[in-house]
C-alpha cells in the first residue's frame, strides 16, 4: 500500500482504500501529535481530491476545507467541514451530482460531515449573518478544483472580517462568555470538555480570529504549546474511546494518560489544566486589549469634534495615575512607572500586585513579564514591606484572583513561594471541590478577606488561608506535611517565631473544627477538651474559626451550610469556655428537656412510639441551601430491640436525610406516669423510656407528616413493614456513575475519642438506608448506640457512632476492633 505521506492520487478513490490507509496511520505509535494530524489531513486531502476529480467536475467549481479541517487539525474521529464552491455558471444539476459524488463516500465510512454548496456571494452572505460560518471561512483551504475561486473568497471574507471587526468581535466575545457559562472552566473540571469549556480549543480558535482582525493579538508565549497539548489529549481520547468525543470522562483518563505516555490520570489532568490556564489567561489579556481598542475607536469622533476635525496625532499621551511607588494606572491597567527600577527594587512585584488588586485593576501582562525578567530576588527572610504587600494583595478580595493569575503566568508565584509548584494545577478528585488545589488556596484567601474584621490578626488569617492545603501532593496526611511547609514558608516570609508557630498550628488543624463539629458528640467533655488542647489559645481559636468558614466556602456549595455553621459555632463557644476556665457540664447528669419528658410520659402511658417533628424557632428552613439546618425529630418509645435500624429505615423511606441522632434512656420519677394497665398514680413498673433526638432534613420537597412516620415506625417495629426489602429496591434504582467503582467502606476506631463511649468512624459510599444498614449490623453485635453523627460530602458519607456495651460501659480495645471489622464486612 502507498505510504500515506507520499501518496498523492490513486486510481481507486473509493472509501475502502482510504479507510485501510487511515487505520494503518492511526495505529502508528511512533508518530503521534502534530505529525499524525498533518499526515491524516494529507491522506484525507488526497482521498477527497480523488473523489472530486473522478466526478469530472464542471469548470468554476472547487472543493474547500473549512473550520478545523481547513486548519489541518484532524483528530482520529474528527468530522469533516467541507464547502463545494461554484461560480454559478455551471448547471445546477451537475453541481448537485458532483456534491453527491463527494458526500456519499464520506457518509458510507460513517464520518460526520458538515457540508454546504454555495457560490462566493452566497458564502459571503451566509458569513454576514452567521458568526460561526464566518469563523469557519477564515480557515478556508482549497483541496481541488478552481484555486483562484477559493483565493478570491478567502480574500473577500477576511476583508469583511476586518471591516466588520467593531461589530463582530463583541459578538464573538459574547459567544465565548455564553460557552463558558454553559461548559464551565476547563482547568477546574474533573471531566472537562477539551473543546467547549473555557480555556479549550474553541478559545484558541477565537484568539486566531481576533488576531486576523488586526485589532489585537494574543500573548504568544506558550500559547501554541498549550494548543498542541489540548489537541494531543483529544487525539488520545478519540483513539481510546473510538468515539468522536471531546469530554475527558473519569473512566477514560487513565487510558488516555497511558496513550500519551504519562504517569497517571492526575499527571494528565495537570498538563491539560496548565494548557487551559495558558489559553484562559491569553483570552483575558486579549479581550481586554480588544475592549480598549474598541473604546478608543468610539472616542475618536468625539476627539475630532474637540479638535475641530483636525488630526489628533499630537494629542496628549494617556493619563498615568499613581497607585504606589513605581506603579501607575494607565488605560485601565496597573503598569510600571517610567521611573521604576525592578532590578533595584525586589519588593516591586508584590507592591505592583497589591496596588493593582486594591485598585480593582488587572496587572498589565507587559509589566508582569518585565518584572519576571528583571526584578531582583527578595532576600530571605523577606523585609517587612514585602510581607505587608503580600497581606495587602491577599486582603483585596476577589480582585486579587486575576492579579495572582498574572503573577503565576510568568512564574513569579513559584519564585516567591517555592513550594507552590507542587500544588499548581493539582486536581482534587473529590467532587465536592470546585477548584484545583492552587486556585482553592487563592479562593480561600479571598473568602478570608471578608472575615478579617472578626479576628485580631488578619495577616495571619490571610496567610494561613493561602497555605492551609500546601501539603497536598506530598505523601501522607496533607495537614501534617503542610505544617512543616508552613513553618518554612512563614520563616521565609519573615514572621517571628510566635507567629510562625501560630501559622503552623492553623495549617495542621485547619480541618479540626469542621470534622469535630460534624462527626463528634459535642456534649462529650472529651471532645471539647481535645479541641481546646490542640488549639491552645483563644486567639488561635478565633483564627481557626474564620479559617474553617473561609475554607469551606471556597471548597464548594456542598461544604458549608447554616447547619454546619451552627455546629461549628456551638463547638467554638464550648472550646472558648474551656480556654477561659469554665467547667463543662456533665452529660450524664443532664436532665431531659420538657418536650422530651412530655413525650416520654406519653410513650410510657401508651406503650407505643410517640414523636414530634418541628423546626427550630431561630433557624427556619431555607429550601435553597444544599444542606439545610433541618428539623428536630424527637421520638420516645419503650426500650426494645431494633429501634435504631427501624427509625433510620423509616426516615430513609420518607426521604429524610439524617444529620445527627442522640439516643438516651430517660428514667421518669415515680408517679409521673402510668404504664399500660396501671391505675392512675401507680408507682410501680419500669419507668425507663428510650428517647431519640434526631436532626433531619428533607432530601427534596416538603417534610412528611408526623402521623405517617409514626405509623410506619410502628409497622417496622412489629415486623409488618419489611424495611430492608423496600430500601433494597430504592438502592437498586439509586443513580451511580457508569464505569466508576466506589471504594470499599472503611470502619475505624477513634483512639481516646471519649470517656463515655467507644467511637467508631464509618466511611462509605452514600446511599439510601446506609444508617439503617449500620444500625442492623450494630444490633446484631449486641451493642448500645449512644449517639450518631452523620456527615455527607458529595457521594461520601462519614458516620460517627458512639457505642457501649448494653450495661453502658466502654468496649475493650479487642472488642472495638472486632466490632469495626464486623461492621466493615456487613457494609461491604
Amino acid at each position: 500500500m502507498t505510504n500515506p505521506d507520499t501518496r498523492t492520487q490513486t486510481d481507486d478513490p473509493g472509501p475502502g482504500r482510504y479507510a485501510a490507509a487511515r487505520q494503518l496511520l492511526l495505529a502508528e505509535k511512533e508518530r503521534p501529535g502534530p505529525p499524525r494530524r498533518a499526515a491524516l489531513a494529507r491522506l484525507t486531502d488526497d482521498w477527497l481530491t480523488g473523489l472530486f476529480t473522478a466526478a469530472a467536475p464542471p469548470p468554476g467549481t472547487a472543493l474547500v476545507a473549512v473550520g478545523g479541517y481547513g486548519r489541518g487539525e484532524l483528530s482520529p474521529r474528527s468530522d469533516l467541514d467541507l464547502l463545494l464552491l461554484h461560480d454559478g455558471t455551471a448547471d445546477k444539476a451537475a453541481v448537485a451530482a458532483l456534491a453527491d459524488r463527494v458526500w456519499y463516500p464520506v457518509w458510507d465510512l460513517g464520518i460526520a460531515l458538515d457540508h454546504s454548496v454555495r457560490t462566493p456571494a452566497e458564502a459571503r452572505a451566509t458569513a454576514a449573518g452567521d458568526l460561526k460560518a464566518h469563523l469557519g471561512l477564515l480557515d478556508a483551504r482549497p483541496l481541488a478544483g478552481d484555486t483562484a475561486l477559493v483565493t478570491a473568497l478567502r480574500t473577500t471574507v477576511l476583508a469583511d472580517w476586518r471591516d466588520q471587526a467593531t461589530r463582530r468581535l463583541p459578538e464573538l466575545a459574547a459567544l465565548c462568555r455564553e460557552r463558558a457559562e454553559r461548559s464551565g472552566e476547563l482547568r477546574f473540571l474533573l471531566e472537562p470538555d477539551l473543546k467547549e469549556a473555557r480555556g479549550g480549543l474553541r478559545d484558541t480558535q477565537a484568539l486566531r480570529a481576533v488576531a486576523a482582525s488586526w485589532l489585537a493579538d494574543a500573548p504568544r508565549d506558550g500559547l501554541d504549546a498549550a494548543r498542541r497539548r489540548l489537541l494531543d489529549a483529544r487525539d488520545a481520547l478519540h483513539l481510546t474511546t473510538g468515539r468522536a468525543t471531546d469530554r475527558l470522562a473519569l473512566q477514560e483518563q487513565d487510558a488516555v494518560a497511558r496513550t500519551l505516555g504519562l504517569l497517571d490520570a492526575d499527571t494528565l489532568l495537570r498538563e491539560v489544566y496548565e494548557a487551559a490556564g495558558t489559553v484562559a489567561y491569553a483570552s483575558d489579556v486579549t479581550w481586554r486589549a480588544v475592549a480598549r481598542v474598541l473604546k478608543a475607536r468610539t472616542a475618536r469622533p468625539r476627539l475630532r469634534a474637540v479638535f475641530g476635525g483636525r488630526s489628533t496625532a499630537g494629542k496628549p499621551p494617556a493619563e498615568r495615575t499613581p497607585l504606589a511607588e513605581g506603579v501607575v494606572e494607565m488605560d485601565g491597567e496597573a503598569v510600571l512607572a517610567r521611573t521604576a527600577r525592578p532590578e533595584r527594587d525586589p519588593v516591586l512585584p508584590l507592591r505592583a500586585a497589591a496596588a493593582a488588586a486594591q485598585a480593582g485593576l488587572p496587572l498589565s501582562p507587559h509589566a508582569v513579564r518585565h518584572l519576571a525578567a528583571t526584578a531582583a530576588p527578595l532576600p530571605v527572610p523577606w523585609p517587612a514591606e514585602a510581607r505587608e504587600e503580600l497581606v495587602t494583595l491577599l486582603g483585596a478580595g476577589p480582585p486579587a484572583v486575576p492579579v495572582w493569575e498574572a503573577l503565576e503566568a510568568e512564574g513569579l508565584v513559584t519564585r516567591l513561594l517555592p513550594d507552590w509548584d507542587r500544588v499548581r494545577h493539582r486536581p482534587q478528585r473529590n467532587p465536592v471541590h470546585t477548584w484545583t488545589v492552587d486556585r482553592h488556596l487563592v479562593e480561600t484567601a479571598v473568602r478570608a478577606a471578608s472575615l478579617t474584621r472578626r479576628v485580631g490578626r488578619p495577616d495571619l488569617l490571610l496567610v494561613a488561608a493561602l497555605l492551609h492545603d500546601i501539603g497536598k501532593g506530598r505523601p501522607g496526611d496533607h495537614s501534617v506535611a503542610g505544617e512543616t511547609i508552613a513553618r518554612d514558608l512563614a520563616a521565609r516570609v519573615g514572621f517571628d517565631r510566635t507567629d510562625t508557630a501560630t501559622l503552623a498550628t492553623l495549617v495542621r488543624h485547619h480541618l479540626l473544627l469542621i470534622d469535630t463539629a460534624t462527626r463528634r458528640d459535642l456534649d462529650d467533655p472529651a471532645t471539647v477538651r481535645a479541641v481546646a488542647t490542640a488549639v491552645g489559645t483563644y486567639g488561635t481559636l478565633e483564627l481557626l474559626h474564620a479559617l474553617t468558614e473561609a475554607d469551606a466556602l471556597a471548597t464548594g456549595p456542598a461544604a458549608w451550610s447554616s447547619w454546619r455553621a451552627l455546629l461549628v459555632d456551638d463547638l467554638v463557644a464550648r472550646v472558648a469556655g474551656v480556654l477561659a476556665g469554665e467547667p463543662l457540664p456533665d452529660p450524664e447528669a443532664a436532665a431531659p428537656s420538657a418536650a422530651q419528658e412530655r413525650l416520654a410520659v406519653e410513650a410510657l402511658r401508651t406503650g407505643e412510639p410517640v414523636l414530634a417533628l418541628h423546626t427550630r424557632e431561630d433557624q427556619p428552613l431555607d429550601p435553597d441551601e444544599p444542606e439545610p439546618v433541618g428539623v428536630e425529630l424527637v421520638i420516645a418509645l419503650p426500650d426494645q430491640p431494633g429501634v435504631l435500624p427501624a427509625v433510620a429505615g423509616v426516615l430513609a423511606l420518607h426521604r429524610l436525610t439524617v444529620r445527627a441522632a442522640d439516643l438516651r434512656a430517660v428514667r421518669l420519677p415515680d408517679g409521673l406516669a402510668t404504664g399500660p394497665g396501671d391505675g392512675p398514680g401507680a408507682g410501680s413498673g419500669d419507668r425507663s423510656v428510650l428517647v431519640l433526638d434526631w436532626r433531619v432534613a428533607a432530601e427534596y420537597g416538603s417534610l412528611p407528616q408526623a402521623h405517617r412516620l409514626r405509623a410506619d415506625l410502628v409497622r417496622a417495629l412489629d415486623g409488618t413493614l419489611d424495611i430492608t426489602a423496600r430500601l433494597a429496591e430504592r438502592e437498586a434504582a439509586y443513580p451511580r456513575r457508569r464505569g466508576v467503582q466506589a471504594p470499599p467502606p472503611r470502619v475505624t476506631v477513634a483512639p481516646a475519642g471519649s470517656r463515655l463511649a467507644t467511637v467508631l468512624e464509618v466511611r462509605a459510599q452514600d446511599a439510601p438506608g446506609l444508617l439503617h444498614r449500620i444500625g442492623r449490623a450494630l444490633e446484631g453485635a449486641a451493642v448500645r448506640v449512644r449517639s450518631a453523627h452523620v456527615s455527607t460530602l458529595g457521594a461520601n458519607a462519614v458516620d460517627t457512632l458512639y457505642v457501649t456495651r448494653p450495661d453502658g460501659t466502654l468496649l475493650t480495645d479487642g472488642e472495638a476492633a472486632d466490632l469495626a471489622g464486623a461492621l466493615e464486612k456487613a457494609l461491604g
